[in-house]
């Protein structure tokens, strides 16, 4: 049986593999939701993105995500990862999202995306920074915002969104957009993972697992490309069908 030992892939980094492949599900999930919402756009599959089935799915790929922030930043401080290796990935990330908010505003001007995953991603990634060297005080930050937000209004920022949609005249129906809390939560509560050492459980190797392990490895560049390659895919079978039938 072909397999390959995640362990020696990620050995040259000193890299999780479990944390890779944690991160890959989410990639892997992620492409799906995108896939169907292509074959949805062409009239091949009807449904509501607004449904429970849906709204669930997306926020497991969200948690995923940005669960994996507090997790590798615990484990990236925990390592004595310098801060110029930080301050790069910063840079990549903000570059990232801007060109992102540069695109759709091209291509789709009402539906632009002024704060997708992308934006959040960099904020939080600088918010848990600090946070990821205590992961106790982090996830009793993450307990404390979830229940102010379930159980109050404080967080409703109903002037903030005036400003936003009515001021500012940002599209209300963009094509991405998360909020800040409380999926700030999900980020917090990542680096109690690293302090559990979740991180350091064997999974199979195998090559289903080293080809999720390797999207988890290159999530940014696989996030930027697979959309543009699948609503290619898609668009051009569609141009096929409809020249045949």
């Amino acid at each position: 049986m072909l397999s390959l030992n995640l362990n020696q892939l990620h050995k040259p980094d000193n890299r999780s593999a479990f944390l890779d492949i944690y991160r890959g599900t989410a990639v892997l999930l992620m492409i799906v939701f995108h896939f169907c919402w292509d074959l949805r756009h062409f009239g091949y599959l009807d449904y509501s993105l607004t449904s429970p089935f849906w709204v669930g799915f997306r926020a497991v790929i969200v948690f995923l995500f940005l669960s994996a922030i507090g997790w590798s930043s615990y484990l990236a401080v925990q390592s004595g990862q310098p801060f110029s290796r930080f301050r790069k990935h910063m840079a990549v990330l903000l570059l990232a999202a801007t060109s992102i908010s540069l695109v759709t505003y091209i291509i789709f001007p009402k539906q632009w995306i002024f704060f997708g995953i992308l934006h959040f991603i960099f904020l939080a990634s600088i918010a848990v920074r600090p946070m990821a060297r205590t992961p106790f005080i982090s996830l009793a930050l993450a307990v404390a915002i979830a229940a102010m937000y379930w159980l109050t209004d404080w967080f409703a920022f109903t002037d903030f969104k005036h400003v936003l949609y009515n001021d500012l005249n940002l599209p209300r129906k963009t094509v991405d957009i998360i909020a800040p809390i409380p999926w700030i939560c999900a980020v917090f509560i990542g680096p109690i993972f690293g302090y559990l050492k979740i991180h350091t459980f064997r999974l199979p190797s195998n090559l289903i697992t080293a080809g999720i392990a390797v999207m988890g490895r290159y999530a940014l560049r696989v996030y930027l490309t697979h959309q543009i390659i699948l609503f290619s895919l898609v668009a051009t079978a569609h141009y096929l069908i409809t020249k045949l039938t």
